[in-house]
């Protein structure tokens, strides 16, 4: 939903990663932003998002940003430069200037492919990695040995645990589809989980692709491409 109170617009240009707030008079100055087809001439100027052109165009997602990415091989998921290149290096540049930044709703690892999400919004990334909520991921897995029997059965019961954990994992969902590859769902994220779980039964994952998170799928993306979603109304969030 909007804002229930407009803005100021050197706020808003802000918020929306257009420029600093003290830049802003600069860019009332060149004429570059409007409200309601009426040129903005000082950041004290109130509007809401909805209402603003920069440069002619409409703020981006002004009530949340919602992104779908093809995650490539050999990307992480951090702001760290030293883990460079890193996912952040794929999207726009303005949205890492928004207030709060975009941020991915949990991780791939480096060499793990497939769907990852981005968001501005907290209470979205809480949301959707918490278990109690149980959003459902779907991973494509090649290992590097024959998968044992009877590891569908450990995984679904509730019971199993991982090396160094006292929490049992919740149920997963695994499907053999052929001698050393699977298809594995959880509704929860724990570090390197999958990696983890094939571990304790002696195989190590030599692929690993996410080709679902909750309803979302990648399959007209090509690696490294990404496109924006329509962003979760209120309700949605809150429900589950």
């Amino acid at each position: 939903m909007p804002p229930e109170k407009r803005q100021r617009i050197d706020q808003i240009l802000s918020r929306y990663g257009h420029c600093s707030r003290s830049e802003a008079r600069a860019w009332l100055g060149k004429q570059r932003v409007s409200i309601q087809g009426q040129t903005a001439t000082s950041p004290n100027d109130r509007a809401f998002p909805h209402e603003v052109l920069v440069d002619g165009q409409p703020i981006e997602c002004p009530d949340g940003l919602l992104a779908l990415m093809h995650k490539p091989d050999g990307y992480a998921c951090s702001h760290d430069p030293r883990e460079a290149p890193t996912v952040y290096e794929l999207i726009p540049e303005r949205w890492l200037r928004r207030n709060p930044a975009v941020t991915t709703i949990g991780r791939l690892d480096r060499n793990s492919t497939g769907v990852l999400l981005f968001t501005d919004d907290g209470q979205l990334v809480q949301r959707w990695i918490s278990p109690r909520h149980k959003f459902p991921k779907l991973y494509e897995v090649t290992v590097d040995a024959d998968l044992p029997p009877g590891m569908a059965d450990v995984f679904a019961s509730g019971q199993f645990r991982l090396s160094g954990e006292d929490k049992p994992c919740l149920p997963a969902t695994l499907e053999i589809l052929g001698p050393r590859t699977a298809r594995l769902e959880l509704v929860e994220g724990r570090y390197h989980q999958v990696k983890r779980m094939f571990a304790a039964h002696g195989c190590h994952v030599l692929k690993l692709h996410r080709s679902q998170f909750g309803p979302y799928q990648v399959t007209d993306l090509a690696p490294g491409q990404w496109r924006v979603l329509e962003f979760p109304n209120l309700n949605a969030r809150q429900s589950g």
